[in-house]
């Protein structure tokens, strides 16, 4: 899928970024039409031939804009094939977070690519398939864009909205725990939507939730495009000792590289 150059993003890179997750899209949803042989890895998470191929297309647009700049991606993660060094700057990919919304056919499934400095996702981009939406986030600002056959809508400022006394949290669709239902009746949380992938940290970016508490395992390639997001339209997302999540997770002694811990993401200035 190739959008009109003068669409995208006047930034070199967000804009290779938004191509490659816009191209890594159009490939998906040739399986999501067609249907395609699905697998479980090691860790009993599905994959598919969709997340390969979306995968090998974000890889070689990242790799041939900046060859000297590492690339975490997921499946080559699970096959060992990541890399030896990450320095303090590299790409977190995710081609297609969501599989198991993929598999049921209900539209909550993204692509993330995000551009990590120094532990802190400083440039993000989570593009909806199903929906045609693409959010940006990087230093300039959130953005939204409706994706059309041969360009993208006019942008839409993304921004956290206040909290107010009624507040309403986003969770996982596939992977809601005790701890998750537990927070949401001592916060007195009002309302819950039930949301799959990268899709609840854009909610939030978009005003349109207040928390995201997640108390189940992710690993950083998951959240990071969408992190980016919220931080570029005013929010954050701390780990339950309030501390901002950080990415370049190595050599932890209670999990594996790149796990992260369990966090809170807010969609306001503060915490809820």
């Amino acid at each position: 899928m190739s959008i009109e150059k003068t669409s995208l993003a006047n930034d070199d890179l967000m804009a290779v970024m938004q191509q490659a997750a816009l191209e890594a899209g159009h490939e998906i949803m040739r399986f999501y039409e067609t249907g395609c042989e699905i697998s479980l890895k090691p860790d009993a998470s599905p994959v598919s031939e969709a997340d390969h191929v979306a995968e090998e297309v974000i890889l070689k647009a990242l790799r041939a804009y900046l060859p000297d700049v590492p690339v975490v991606a997921e499946e080559e993660m699970a096959a060992g094939d990541g890399p030896v060094e990450i320095r303090n700057r590299f790409f977190l990919v995710d081609p297609l977070d969501g599989t198991k919304e993929f598999v049921l056919r209900n539209g909550d499934f993204t692509v993330n690519i995000a551009l990590i400095e120094n532990g802190v996702p400083v440039s993000g981009v989570v593009y909806a398939p199903v929906s045609r939406r693409l959010y940006c986030g990087s230093p300039s600002g959130a953005w939204q864009y409706d994706v059309q056959p041969e360009a993208l809508s006019e942008a839409i400022r993304l921004q956290v909205r206040e909290c107010g006394e009624q507040k309403t949290a986003v969770a996982s669709r596939s992977h809601n725990t005790p701890e998750t239902d537990a927070y949401l009746q001592e916060q007195a949380i009002a309302s819950c939507v039930s949301v799959g992938s990268s899709l609840k940290f854009c909610l939030l970016a978009a005003g349109q939730a207040d928390v995201y508490p997640r108390f189940s395992r992710t690993m950083e390639w998951d959240t990071a495009a969408g992190d980016a997001v919220l931080r570029a339209a005013g929010g954050k997302t701390l780990t339950l000792d309030d501390q901002p999540l950080t990415y370049g997770k190595r050599n932890q002694l209670s999990d594996c590289d790149y796990a992260n811990p369990f966090f809170i993401a807010y969609g306001s200035a503060g915490p809820v």
